[in-house]
């Protein structure tokens, strides 16, 4: 037996190893050839038989005799600005220049890039790598006969769609501006934002080995502990996968305790709560392709709190933060609650209550944790439809579907009325505390599980366990429950409360090296106005 599975051992490998070698075959690109047609029939091999990638040889005005060409995918640059910017001013306008009598074949790369090519943003290129890169980044690649480098220009023109108000964000009062797909346009709003020099956005090496997808780092110098910055760093150089499609990737492999329910890293669609984020010391990170930014650390609190909060004056504000927490314990409870007393603590109903429930439940054959168990899971089924399906439809696949099914439930006896009461509302409460809701419905399940078997003792054992789970949980080092949990008297004014903006004068102490964020700048009359009325 041990030798058998020593030869497993040993054949999985080997397996590894050969796995490995074309990956770091990839790894060493050649470098460019001084002959123009050797370095297009290396990339022309390299795109195979790609109808999408363009190849224009031509020969630039300035030396008939001499061979150039462009390299670039249709689709991802903008023809027009490639054709105005490269093609007319090499064959036509460069022969004019004066600057050309004196030169000479060594720095004619150099001459075209100072006075031919108006372009903002180009760079050279010595490797094969490099340039096939550039071009599926949507730059143009420019090579010349007899120079082993080539120039990577800026012409990105694909289509993107226009800036709008997300769904999942939605405010009465505040910016209706979102993130897009595009990373270029989010680093613009987001710099709208902040007008600081000190905001820094730093671009990390493509991420996915086949997708390489373009990923920023955004913070704020002087704010952020740099520590933060250093670890967002370095768990995503440790980054190694094929393909990196959208921020959720990123999400699942840099955080802390990936086997949790919990989020430990936050994501927004805005550029204003990333701002404030920043602002605050975390890290922002941008992932080409997506319009959600993540954000680190990430604290439990953050999910009871919305940036219309601090829009709107803080009376109204802390009125709805104290009803999202009551909505927390309503969509997570309820259900094992009416679970629990229903079947294993009757002398806690009041008696008339008991009454009503008991002849609701008159000729229901199921008991009442397999009724919230079956009604939890349709309720799943329907939101999920909602959400899949086109809107128009979708809303109404919801709608119908709860009126019709649970009006038809009850009519056959399969589920009684109480129950379509509790899972309603458990259904509107969940939705008010989105940002954990994934969280929210597999608690809901859980606890339900242990009022089913052990009554209110079941719940309570399951609220213990669920809070040693939670208080175990870090965030890139921070505590998920701080200032709670451990307890820090000076920050808990803006957990349950919504302070004023006046009296927020001080960052957290852990999240960020300067924790002074100005003076209390607390509103009054004129001195003058004040003098009069006494």
């Amino acid at each position: 037996m041990l030798k058998i599975l020593t030869q497993l051992w040993n054949s999985k490998k080997k397996i590894n190893r050969k796995a490995r070698i074309p990956e770091a075959a990839l790894s060493e690109s050649p470098n460019l050839d001084s002959q123009l047609a050797k370095n297009l029939s290396q990339i022309k091999e390299r795109f195979k038989d790609s109808v999408d990638v363009a190849y224009r040889e031509f020969s630039p005005g300035f030396d008939l005799n001499k061979k150039a060409g462009l390299i670039y995918i249709y689709g991802l640059v903008n023809s027009e600005l490639t054709n105005n910017t490269i093609l007319k001013p090499l064959m036509f306008e460069l022969p004019k220049n004066k600057e050309l009598e004196t030169m000479e074949q060594g720095n004619l790369l150099e001459k075209i890039k100072r006075c031919a090519l108006p372009n903002s943003n180009l760079r050279e290129a010595a490797t094969l790598q490099d340039v096939i890169t550039g071009i599926l980044s949507g730059d143009t690649a420019l090579l010349l006969d007899g120079f082993p480098t080539a120039l990577l220009i800026e012409t990105k023109g694909w289509e993107t769609m226009g800036i709008k108000e997300p769904d999942t964000e939605a405010v009465v009062r505040g910016p209706r501006e979102g993130f897009t797909e595009t990373i270029g346009v989010n680093t613009a709003m987001l710099r709208r934002k902040i007008k600081n020099e000190k905001l820094r956005l730093e671009s990390l090496n493509s991420l996915g080995r086949q997708t390489k997808t373009l990923v920023y780092i955004a913070y704020i110098e002087g704010i952020v502990n740099e520590k933060f910055v250093t670890e967002v760093k370095k768990r995503l150089q440790r980054i190694d996968i094929d393909g990196i499609l959208e921020s959720g990737y990123i999400e699942q492999l840099i955080e802390d305790a990936p086997t949790s329910i919990f989020p430990t890293i936050g994501n927004t669609e805005k550029p204003d709560i990333l701002a404030s984020k920043l602002l605050e010391g975390r890290v922002g990170i941008l992932v080409d392709g997506t319009p959600f930014a993540l954000t680190v650390p990430y604290l439990l609190i953050e999910a009871f709190q919305s940036a219309e909060d601090y829009y709107s004056r803080p009376y109204y504000s802390t009125l709805i933060r104290m009803i999202r927490y009551v909505a927390l314990f309503i969509s997570v409870l309820f259900p094992a609650l009416y679970v629990s007393l229903q079947s294993f603590h009757p002398e806690m109903i009041p008696t008339s209550l008991l009454i009503s429930m008991a002849g609701a439940r008159e000729g229901v054959p199921f008991p009442a944790y397999i009724e919230a168990l079956v009604m939890g899971v349709v309720f799943e089924i329907m939101r999920e439809a909602g959400v899949r399906m086109p809107r128009p439809i979708g809303q109404s696949v919801s709608i119908v579907g709860s009126l019709v099914l649970g009006e038809a439930a009850v009519r056959a006896g399969f589920i009684s009325n109480p129950m379509v009461i509790v899972v309603a509302i458990t259904a509107i409460a969940s939705f008010v505390v989105t940002p954990i809701a994934d969280a929210m419905a597999l608690m809901r399940l859980f606890f339900v599980l242990c009022a089913s078997n052990l009554g209110l003792f079941g719940v309570l054992m399951g609220i213990l366990f669920i809070d040693i789970h939670v208080m175990k949980l870090r965030s890139f080092g921070i505590p998920y429950l701080y200032p709670v949990a451990p307890m820090n008297f000076g920050e808990l004014n803006d957990v349950f409360i919504r302070p004023p903006l006046w009296s927020r004068i001080f960052r957290s102490r852990l999240l960020s090296q300067n924790r002074v964020r100005g003076r209390s700048l607390k509103p009054s009359p004129p001195k003058n106005q004040r003098n009069e009325e006494s």
